[in-house]
């Protein structure tokens, strides 16, 4: 006679699981959208601590508070960047996240080409933007965070969630 199972080997991890299938490697559109926005957000983190650095030095404070500006900078630059961290890894929470910020940059590109008249800064970042939110809905991207995975996706059964 077998001897029963103990309840520690009932829990081992068995292959094909939940966490295989949470932790599966993202396309590689996702993986270009999660660099594109952890660039991002680390360049958001780069300015606020200039401007951390500019506002101990004595920088003019009366036109934008340093400090104020900067902890909007390090918030939302940190926000991105762990965005573009969990779409690199593959967790889809970051894909709301960068979506947003992306669709927030267009208009910031657009100021900066028209009303400040710097199109050497703002039609890159525009196309940056662009770039990301291109990535982040292309059709592997978009099979990826609904957890159809690319064998799934031609099925013709209907979706039961």
């Amino acid at each position: 006679m077998p001897a029963a199972a103990r309840p520690e080997e009932e829990r081992d991890f068995q292959p094909g699981g939940y966490a295989e299938t949470v932790t599966e490697r993202p396309p590689t559109t996702v993986r270009g959208a999660g660099l594109i926005a952890a660039v991002q957000g680390a360049t958001g983190l780069v300015v606020a601590a200039v401007l951390v650095f500019r506002a101990i030095g004595g920088a003019d404070q009366r036109v934008a508070n340093g400090f104020g500006t900067a902890m909007w900078f390090a918030l939302a630059g940190g926000a991105v960047l762990a965005a573009g961290w969990a779409l690199l890894v593959g967790r889809r929470w970051g894909r709301g996240l960068a979506v947003f910020a992306e669709l927030l940059l267009l208009p910031v590109s657009y100021y900066l080409t028209v009303g400040s008249h710097r199109p050497a800064i703002g039609i890159p970042v525009g196309l940056i933007a662009l770039a990301g939110l291109a990535l982040l809905f292309s059709p592997a991207a978009l099979r990826w965070v609904s957890g159809q995975g690319p064998a799934s996706s031609a099925s013709s059964a209907p979706d039961t969630r």
